[in-house]
């Protein structure tokens, strides 16, 4: 279908494109302290994963480093894939399709809020706030499958 869709956060126009539009979310895992989430700045508020749009030219990985940089003030190493997540009501503005990744730092202490993110923390697997979007799912799925690998057991 063609048309065009304005991105909320930005403006932009997509121009022949009603979607689904490609975006990545970041999972943070450090050892003892939980995972990141990022309070969202704009709408739907909430605590979320730190993502956003991959850009034109930008490959997934290159825009999972750069959304977490912006969104959280980490450097990020990516370590694997988590999964794809295409369900059409995932973000209520739009249809979009995220790639999500589990990334490492180093550097945890350097963790703050910035871009998007009006706040950025760690929190326990056990003492997780309501998360935006279909989140809730993806760090369920994360708990499942890697939560002894990574170290961030509840």
């Amino acid at each position: 279908m063609r048309g065009e869709t304005t991105c909320p956060k930005c403006g932009f126009v997509f121009k022949g494109q009603n979607g689904p539009f490609l975006t990545v979310d970041v999972l943070i895992p450090h050892p003892g302290m939980g995972i990141v989430l990022v309070e969202r700045r704009f709408e739907p508020l909430g605590w979320a994963l730190p993502g956003g749009f991959v850009e034109p030219g930008e490959s997934v990985e290159a825009a999972a480093l750069r959304e977490g940089l912006e969104e959280t003030g980490l450097v990020l190493q990516l370590r694997e894939l988590l999964g794809v997540y295409s369900d059409p009501r995932r973000d209520p503005r739009m249809h979009t399709v995220s790639a999500v990744f589990i990334a490492r730092t180093k550097t945890p202490e350097t963790l703050k809020g910035g871009d998007d993110a009006a706040r950025a923390r760690f929190f326990p697997l056990s003492a997780l706030p309501d998360t935006a979007f279909d989140h809730m799912k993806i760090i369920d799925d994360f708990r499942r499958r890697f939560a002894k690998k990574y170290e961030v057991l509840s």
